[in-house]
């Protein structure tokens, strides 16, 4: 049986997947997550009382800026031309009953004509989001949380379709 982790060589060391003799395809990836905050904290995100200033408006181009530089992060990941890179997000302001805190969705799709997958771009394009929605609102709520940050939706390439729903509370 052959081994289905490509980024491995023959002697068992890591490396960068040959994509040489791939199909340039159109290749969309769709990821989210979300970040857990006191109510007071979203409140302030929303009437733009942060005083580093547009919380959405930062992290969506932190998350775009760090789409494009996933593989300088991610040391498999091949460097893409990116044709397309979207972050949407959308709050709950009740809270929920059993933590108490609100929520921020955070959903990045990516794009490019391509030999490999945008998985890794729309990945990391939310963590990076959600990490500056940290560190724009830390000041006034330490204590927020990320949890399910997954991919939901891929479409191209030799695999196809993959597609799910991820709950808001990581179960």
């Amino acid at each position: 049986m052959s081994n289905p982790l490509t980024h491995f060589n023959e002697e068992g060391r890591a490396r960068m997947v040959d994509v040489t003799d791939k199909d340039v395809t159109e290749r969309t990836a769709t990821a989210q997550g979300v970040v857990h905050l006191q109510p007071a904290t979203l409140k302030l995100i929303k009437e733009r009382g942060i005083k580093k200033g547009d919380v959405f408006a930062v992290a969506q181009v932190a998350g775009i800026m760090a789409a494009k530089k996933t593989w300088d992060l991610i040391p498999m990941c091949h460097p893409l031309p990116l044709t397309s890179v979207n972050i949407k997000f959308s709050d709950r302001a009740e809270s929920n009953p059993t933590t108490g805190l609100s929520s921020i969705r955070i959903e990045a799709t990516a794009k490019v004509t391509g030999q490999t997958g945008v998985e890794m771009e729309a990945l990391t394009a939310v963590s990076v989001a959600a990490l500056t929605i940290y560190d724009m609102c830390k000041a006034v709520d330490k204590g927020m949380i990320f949890n399910n940050i997954g991919l939901t939706h891929k479409d191209g390439g030799k695999s196809g379709l993959f597609q799910r729903e991820l709950p808001e509370n990581g179960k």
